[in-house]
């Protein structure tokens, strides 16, 4: 998969969030943006917003969840002495669960598929070729001497 489709699907992936109807709403980005913002202003309503901390596993995922709720005019921090890798927001409940965290997801699994293509590409051609995993063996050898 190269930048372009990358970019497309991602741009999919949030059309379909958005809960897209058409063909013409699936390659509209901007509206879907729009409807995902207008969803979120209805949840609030009912749903007041509240703090969620989310601790992210690595800097992939940490910058596309930033992004993400600043696309959504959420406003991500932190507390003094919270790691870097620690994520505070308030969002509706409802919100979260039914719009943004699934959208994450999605948009996570296709970074983390193409980001893995590429490195094992990138490994392949210039380190080795051989990209597998290491091999599993039976035992653990002891030490000399021990029983």
């Amino acid at each position: 998969m190269d930048e372009a489709t990358l970019i497309q699907k991602l741009r999919l992936i949030e059309a379909l969030h958005a809960g897209a109807a058409t063909d013409g709403e699936r390659s509209a980005a901007e509206h879907a943006r729009r409807r995902i913002l207008e969803r979120l202003a209805s949840f609030e309503k009912a749903d007041p917003p509240i703090e969620h901390t989310f601790t992210m596993s690595d800097v992939w995922s940490q910058r596309l969840f930033l992004a993400l709720l600043r696309r959504y005019g959420l406003a991500p921090y932190r507390y003094k002495r919270q790691r870097r890798t620690t994520v505070n927001t308030k969002v509706s409940r409802r919100f979260l669960d039914e719009t943004l965290w699934p959208e994450f997801i999605d948009l996570l699994q296709t970074l983390r598929a193409y980001l893995s293509s590429v490195t094992d590409r990138v490994v392949s051609n210039v380190i080795h070729g051989d990209t597998s995993d290491a091999s599993v063996v039976d035992d653990i050898p002891k030490l000399p001497g021990t029983p």
